[in-house]
């Protein structure tokens, strides 16, 4: 039995869940996408449909010469067109009212507040580019950016991208070692980071962080610093080394070179590269190139999302992610949407910071994810009882499946009944969203992504491959190349083979298990591979074993993700201490904060349970199977293919005493 089909018991009941949602009839009269032939169109001649929405979607300083061009598994699309993302996001948006229609609307923990125009936005990034090229950034660099939740995290990824400089964009809450293990992998020669960020009302030390990533790091030549939370921070600066960034706006200012005319790029020109967990201890470089992400991820925000020219709104990602590179940066700016950038948390000063949000900046679009909801619905609907949320008109999810009862919760309290709910399925390594309703045509089931978006080929397939009959589980692939899909892992070609295109020849393989109802709906099952999804971040075992195994304390380490009704799945790690080392609260304390250090707070385990062996296999394999089953409370698989069973007996007797 596969891991997909494995998991399916926990699905019976959604693939019994019988509430239907057909779309608002207001909604669907006026739909961006009304009629359901395209699904037809877009599968019977998939290259026309996407060259027709490139014209559509993106401004081309030149034409393509081929829609496609596919060597399995390696892909380039509008092949010979030139483009450059931030014109698409700024320039073309200043002729007619969209110039001083706001672009970024920011409300700082803190609770200050920025609106920023078309038109200003056009101002801060030729600014921010014409500073960066003055800096010695040229097109072709690596820039990463370890900024807070604030607007200039998007400026400079839109002057970035304006010069040709690829960004690597690392999320706030990773650590120095973190920062460092990207910045050498793709030989970042420039930092952008911040002296601080709100969280909690504390101030997280970026600068400090990242001054300790540097001693680790060789390339970068020049670190810019944002000043954010002012002399709380305490930053020290090197010289040589590190800029403040106003004084550096300032400097290019008193030039007078403050126009920076974008870059004609290739589309297949890199825009970014993100990392991502990976099966192995070493982060996955994601490489994005410009012209095909530009399409596809301001047609899904379009279509999915229904954007209407007064829409305001509301991707709660943070741009470390690529939910928030998609979804908060170059897709809505690109569509000339407004945007909320939010720096804090749901539940600071109190539990109904999001929807006083929503009432304050009147969003009518919210997409965030199911962790958060689950968070709200054990707070109570009495917060967003508080709040006028009557905005609202269209709600999203992302980042993990969502369960019925938090779908119906997140519709009746958040959405007053009257909001459809659009449910989106896709990764990092996709881009852009690959599975959701189109909110005009899409009747909705609770805790199911329903349909492929028109002009994305996925399947279901069993071990072998082939397709599997409705109502049976297996593993979701992709048949045929999209637009915004990765083009490989930075450096790392044969990785890229291995990892998406060597289980399944001529499929992408997903990694995540799924089952398609006898109405075609897919309900997905969660990951299949070594990665952990903890609040929608994506975490690999073996990088946390990593992390744990590093400490003098540690010889072995085992970690397997169990359920948690908040984050999705939480970390639970198994782990034999050094002969000699004492197994107690102090040693659990401490190797908690020591993951937490090596890779961030988010992967700080939920339990750690000590034991003095690991089931392995005959080949020395850790069998982590057996874990979950011994952590949940389940019968145990099959042990045959042990060294020695009895090990499984011992840690189960050692788990149940420490659970007491």
């Amino acid at each position: 039995m596969t891991q997909a089909q494995a998991g399916s018991g926990a699905l019976e009941a959604l693939l019994q869940e019988d509430r239907r949602f057909p779309p608002p009839a207001e909604l669907a009269a006026n739909a961006s996408v009304r009629d359901p032939q395209i699904y037809a169109a877009a599968g019977r001649d998939p290259e026309a449909y996407w060259a027709a929405r490139a014209e559509e979607q993106v401004s081309w300083f030149r034409p393509w010469e081929q829609v496609l061009e596919w060597k399995a598994p390696f892909a380039k699309w509008f092949v010979g067109a030139e483009v450059n993302a931030s014109y698409n996001c700024v320039d073309r948006h200043l002729q007619g009212p969209r110039a001083d229609k706001p672009a970024i609307v920011f409300e700082g923990e803190p609770g200050d507040t920025r609106t920023i125009t078309y038109r200003d936005l056009y101002a801060q990034v030729n600014l921010a580019a014409a500073t960066l090229r003055r800096l010695g950034v040229k097109k072709g660099d690596k820039v990463a950016i370890y900024l807070p939740m604030i607007p200039e995290a998007a400026v400079v990824m839109l002057a970035c991208a304006r010069l040709g400089a690829p960004h690597t964009v690392v999320f706030g809450g990773f650590s120095p070692e973190s920062l460092a293990d990207r910045i050498n992998d793709c030989q970042a020669s420039y930092v952008v980071t911040s002296d601080g960020g709100w969280r909690r009302g504390a101030v997280v030390p970026l600068k400090a962080n990242t001054d300790a990533a540097l001693e680790r790091t060789s390339t970068v030549k020049t670190c810019v610093v944002v000043r954010r939370v002012g002399d709380a921070a305490g930053v020290s600066m090197k010289e040589g080394r590190d800029v403040w960034w106003h004084e550096a706006l300032e400097q290019t200012t008193e030039s007078g070179q403050t126009e920076c005319p974008p870059e004609r790029l290739d589309a297949e020109h890199p825009l970014f590269i993100l990392y991502t967990s990976g099966s192995t201890g070493k982060p996955k470089g994601i490489l994005h190139t410009t012209g095909g992400y530009l399409v596809g991820t301001s047609l899904t925000h379009k279509w999915i999302f229904d954007l209407k020219e007064d829409d305001v709104f509301w991707c709660t990602a943070d741009v470390g992610w690529v939910t928030g590179h998609s979804y908060v940066v170059y897709g809505p700016l690109c569509n000339g949407a407004t945007c909320v950038m939010f720096e804090g948390t749901p539940d600071y000063p109190d539990k109904d910071r999001f929807w006083a949000l929503v009432a304050r900046h009147k969003v009518t679009i919210l997409y965030t994810a199911p962790t958060a909801i689950r968070s709200f619905m054990r707070w109570g609907e009495a917060y967003p009882r508080r709040h006028d949320m009557s905005s609202l008109r269209l709600l999203g999810t992302v980042g993990e499946p969502i369960n019925p009862e938090a779908w119906m919760w997140y519709r009746e309290h958040i959405g007053g009944g009257r909001c459809p709910i659009v449910d989106t399925w896709w990764q990092t390594e996709t881009g852009a969203i690959m599975i959701s309703p189109l909110p005009g045509l899409t009747t909705t089931k609770p805790g199911s992504a329903t349909l492929p978006f028109p002009g994305i080929d996925v399947d279901v397939v069993d071990e072998r491959g082939d397709p599997v009959p409705l109502g049976r589980g297996g593993y979701l692939v992709v048949r045929r190349p999209w637009p915004a899909m990765l083009r490989t892992l930075w450096g790392d070609d044969e990785r890229y083979i291995q990892t998406y295109w060597s289980k399944y020849p001529g499929m992408y393989f997903a990694g995540d298990g799924c089952r398609r109802d006898e109405e075609g709906y897919y309900w997905f099952l969660g990951r299949v591979d070594d990665v952990l999804n903890v609040s929608a971040h994506r975490i690999g075992t073996m990088e946390l074993e990593s992390a744990l195994v590093s400490h003098p304390s540690v010889a072995e380490a085992a970690v397997i993700g169990i359920p948690d009704e908040i984050t999705g799945q939480a970390i639970a790690a198994f782990v034999t201490p050094k002969m000699g080392v004492n197994a107690d609260e102090a040693l659990n304390h401490t190797l908690r904060q020591h993951v937490a250090q090596k890779i961030g707070p988010i992967a700080r385990p939920k339990l750690i349970r000590f034991t003095s062996e690991l089931p392995k296999t005959r080949s020395g394999k850790i069998m982590r199977r057996l874990l979950r089953d011994i952590a949940e409370g389940r019968i145990l698989g099959d042990t045959s293919t042990l060294l020695d069973a009895g090990v499984v007996a011992q840690i189960k007797e050692q788990y149940e005493a420490q659970e007491a």
